[in-house]
This record gives C-alpha cells, sequence and structure tokens, in this order.
C-alpha cells in the first residue's frame, strides 16, 4: 500500500499530530496487521485534500515532490517495506540531495523483520530493508514505541530534513501503532458476491488445459482453498502460478507464460490494486497479447487486506482502459448468471481480452496457504505447463 499525504514541518510535530489526526497512534499495542490500524486512523482522519491514494509508490513519491515544489512543505509517505523497488527511482535520480534535494518523511512498515515470523517474500525483503535504505544513501531511525521518543524521534527527523532538504526513512516494526478500526466505509459494498465466491465460480468454469497466474495476496489463497476442495491438499498445487509477492505484475507473466506455452490457455486472476498499480502493463498485453492470454480482474474497489481504503477502481471503467490499450474486448459482471456467461464468452473468444468481475470487500479470516515453499510450487507448475 502506498499513501501520502502532508504535514506542515515547521509548525512541530506536537501541532503537526493534533492538526492531521496524528495525536495518539503512537500508543503501543498488538495490531492484527502492521500498518492496517493506521492506514484506518489516517482515513478517518485526514482531510481528504490532504491524504492522497497513489496508485504506487513511485507514483506517491512524485505526488509528494510536486507537494514540495509548490509549497515548500514536509510531505509524508507511507508505504510497506514490499514497495521499496518502486521508489528507487524517485528517490535516487529526483528527491535526493545529489539532484533537487527534496525532503520527504518515509514511513516504512517492516514486514519480515528479521527474527519475527513472516511469509517468504517478507522474510528476505525484512532483511534486506536496511541494506536498501543504505544503499539509497538515505538517513532513517527506527520509530519508537512510546510517545514520548515517538515524538523526539519525529521532531529530530523533520529537523533534519529542513536543513539538509532531503528524504528521511522512518522504519516502523510490528506492534508500534494501537488497534484502530475505520470507522466510516469509504467505498461501500454495491455487488453481490465476495471475492472467493467469484473465484470459485472462474476456476470451475476454466477448460481442463487452463493454466492460471493468480494475484499476490487474499486471492491466490481463495484459489488454493479452493484446489484443495477439488483435489485435496496433495493435488492443490502445481495447476496454478500463485503469486505471493510482486503485486502489479501478475498479468505480465501469464503474458510472458503465453507466449511460452502458445498451445494452452493462460488466464491471469488479477485484482484491482494489482492492475492499477502497474497499469501500463495493459499496453503491452494489448499491443503484444496472443490469442490464449486471458484476464480477469476481481474488482472490490478496495484495498481490503490493509483495511478497505478505495483504490478508485470503481470511479473509472477497467474494461474501457483495457480496449482503449488494446484488448479485443473486454467485459464487466457481477452476478453468478453474468459470470457463467462471461466465462462461456472468455473461454471462446481469442485474446487478449478481459472479465472484470465486480465484488463486495471482505474475506474468512482462517484461509489456508500452500502447504509447499514458493520454490516448489514454481517447479510442480513448470512440470505441469510444460506436460
Amino acid at each position: 500500500f502506498f499513501f501520502f499525504f502532508f504535514f506542515q514541518a515547521e509548525d512541530g510535530i506536537r501541532d503537526a499530530q493534533e492538526s492531521r489526526g496524528l495525536g495518539d497512534v503512537y500508543k503501543r499495542q498488538v495490531p492484527d496487521s502492521l500498518l492496517k490500524d493506521f492506514c484506518s486512523y489516517i482515513t478517518d482522519n485526514a482531510p481528504a485534500q490532504q491524504h492522497i491514494i497513489a496508485a504506487n509508490e513511485g507514483t506517491a513519491c512524485g505526488l509528494a515532490s510536486g507537494y514540495h515544489l509548490g509549497s515548500g512543505k514536509i510531505p509524508v509517505v507511507y508505504l510497506q517495506n514490499s514497495g521499496l523497488g518502486n521508489v528507487l527511482n524517485p528517490v535516487m535520480s529526483l528527491m535526493h540531495e545529489r539532484v533537487y534535494s527534496i525532503p520527504m518523511l518515509m514511513m516504512v512498515g517492516w514486514r519480515g523483520e528479521p527474527g519475527k515470523k513472516d511469509e517468504p517474500q517478507h522474510t528476505f525483503m525484512g532483511e534486506c530493508m536496511e541494506d536498501i535504505m543504505n544503499s539509497m544513501r538515505m538517513k532513517y531511525a527506527v520509530l519508537p514505541d512510546n510517545d514520548a521518543d515517538a515524538e523526539l524521534c519525529i521532531a529530530e527527523a523533520v529537523k533534519y530534513m529542513n536543513q539538509e532538504k532531503a528524504p528521511f526513512g522512518l522504519l516502523v516494526q510490528k506492534g508500534v501503532f494501537s488497534k484502530y478500526k475505520l470507522e466510516t466505509d469509504p467505498c461501500p459494498d454495491r455487488y453481490p458476491l465476495q471475492r472467493e465466491e467469484a473465484i470459485k465460480l472462474v476456476a470451475s468454469a476454466l477448460p481442463g488445459n487452463s493454466m492460471c497466474i493468480s494475484t499476490t495476496g487474499m486471492p491466490s489463497r481463495e484459489l488454493y482453498e479452493h484446489r484443495v476442495e477439488q483435489y485435496g491438499v496433495d493435488g492443490a498445487t502445481g495447476r496454478d502460478f500463485m503469486c505471493v509477492g510482486n503485486m502489479g505484475h501478475c498479468s505480465s507473466i501469464a503474458l510472458g507464460l503465453a507466449f511460452a506455452q502458445p498451445n494452452k490457455n493462460v488466464v491471469c486472476v488479477d485484482g484491482d490494486g494489482s492492475v492499477i498499480m502497474h497499469m501500463g502493463s495493459l499496453v503491452t498485453a494489448g499491443t503484444r497479447g496472443v490469442s490464449n492470454f486471458k484476464h480477469v480482474v476481481l474488482n472490490n474497489g478496495a484495498h481490503d487486506s490493509v483495511g478497505g481504503q478505495p483504490s478508485y477502481a470503481f470511479d473509472f471503467s477497467i474494461p474501457e482502459v483495457a480496449t482503449a490499450a488494446g484488448y479485443k474486448e473486454a467485459r464487466s459482471v457481477s452476478t453468478p448468471e453474468e459470470i457463467a456467461a462471461g466465462m462461456e464468452w472468455l473461454n471462446s473468444t481469442e485474446g487478449p481480452v478481459m472479465l472484470e468481475v465486480r465484488i463486495r470487500k471482505g474475506a474468512r479470516s482462517d484461509l489456508g496457504r500452500p502447504k509447499s515453499s514458493p520454490i516448489e510450487n514454481k517447479d510442480m507448475f513448470m512440470k505441469y505447463a510444460q506436460e
């Protein structure tokens, strides 16, 4: 996730906390997700004109830079450390003090922190995070877990940014922010099905020779649960490539697979946030796509796993963007009957084509995960793909 909001550093951190709704988020409790509570608090309390949900982390840095150029104030960008790859370019070629020297407070959630259990993709990033910060030559500090030290830490960061006109990183460990449940509903549900129900309908309608690439997070876990129901635990992995990271790249993986296996049906099961993060991939798929490339987008209009903040995917038409980018055709469905008809159309139509499935927010709290490692899953999938 990748958001940015503004505060006036010269007013001091205490005034900034009070005026931007940050006054009590530094109280220590154990949250249910690393930055989910912080995201929810900001969504409820920050003025809409001062809090922008960006398409990706690099875009957030661009927004922050423009805001500073126009106001002279220091912007805040906050993200999960998996997004550090997207900030490297704007930080090093735009904001760094050796280039344009643009200050920014960058809060980074420390998933995969050494010594704390996490998923494989987060563990590796967590181990490398400080090395990445040092490689960018960005000064940083770990946010303390008590009010007094946190205020001092941020005040020192503000002083540094004002003096050096340079970005400053603030690393946020698990357990620093208190629990906070979103009180507003910035993207109310409009459609009948939740994602898991839609995934079952989509996966069940795929031809037998299909290969499925599913996007990171809940969609892949829900697809895995469906495969367990179909084939048991031992047979649940291998026929699908279930992404555990690399948000925004699912459709590109699927497109590359479609080129490599032209005689098999390749289906990308994507999400709205993933599509928006790297929307340029639609152009590649539309202009260079092949007949066996099929794109399913599960659109709930929200960044559901981090608190339900809007992705804005209901404010424009993803299918219209796809056809403008070169897809032969794109349709939108939402009911079980429409999904059944849509999948029949998708299976019988030459690609590149897209089926958008509009859904509700929400997921089960007891979703399972594949029992095998990502490398084992890759090896099984490669064997299945080449059969």
